[in-house]
């Protein structure tokens, strides 16, 4: 039986453990499907390119993600996302990492999803972190995520994750896809999910912009598409 002294001392080491996790739980709280950022009413151009044949099964939903992921948005709102991280303490700095996302979104409803998604975080976030509402949703995570210690490596890996995660539940009403089918892509997309955390950590403002032009154009047409399920 331990003595009073050991048992504080258990007592006290547990209790440390379980509170050094609290910035984990904040993140995965926040990037849940749970949290209500909307991000389950935008398919992020994937209505378009399915209905154009683009994505019509596993596999060429798994080649359209990597585009998107390496080459597209997600590596661009990455590196927002670093940025508006090591900038939380200068509001001016947040701000024009923030006109700047907006800036080069390349289509009216890109710009909405990341503003739109961006206020709903903002609002929701409010019990744990406080950030502008007029943000796009990447700068609102980083920020927030600076704001309570959340490392900025694992905030990024997990908003990369998240965002995968949400579009592959798009494509699987979509498509459709079994939900195995979509676990599957998500296990081979986990490459392609790091390589990307890790490539934009010494990336600056100016390497914002990729060449996943087909995604691109998919969100451009899919606001003149006669039948959608999504807001974009």
């Amino acid at each position: 039986m331990p003595t009073p002294v050991a048992a504080t001392i258990t007592i006290m080491t547990a209790m440390t453990t379980t509170s050094d996790k609290g910035p984990l739980l904040h993140l995965l709280v926040w990037l849940s499907p749970a949290f209500p950022t909307g991000g389950f009413a935008y398919s992020h151009g994937l209505e378009w390119a399915i209905e154009a044949g683009d994505i019509e099964d596993a596999d060429t939903l798994r080649d359209w993600l990597t585009d998107v992921v390496t080459h597209g948005s997600v590596r661009s709102d990455t590196i927002l996302l670093r940025h508006a991280h090591r900038n939380v303490s200068d509001p001016n700095a947040l701000r024009d990492i923030a006109a700047l996302g907006l800036a080069a979104a390349p289509s009216r409803e890109r710009r909405d999803e990341a503003l739109n998604q961006g206020r709903a975080f903002a609002l929701a976030v409010g019990p744990w972190a406080q950030v502008p509402d007029d943000m796009p949703y990447a700068v609102a995570v980083g920020a927030a995520a600076a704001g309570k210690g959340i490392p900025e490596d694992d905030t990024a890996a997990a908003y990369v994750q998240a965002f995968v995660t949400n579009l592959i539940s798009a494509a699987v009403r979509l498509v459709p896809l079994g939900q195995t089918a979509g676990l599957r892509v998500l296990a081979a997309l986990e490459p392609v999910i790091l390589a990307t955390a890790e490539e934009t950590k010494t990336a600056s403002p100016d390497d914002l912009g990729g060449c996943a032009f087909r995604s691109d154009i998919a969100a451009m047409r899919h606001e003149t598409q006669y039948t959608r399920l999504f807001r974009s």
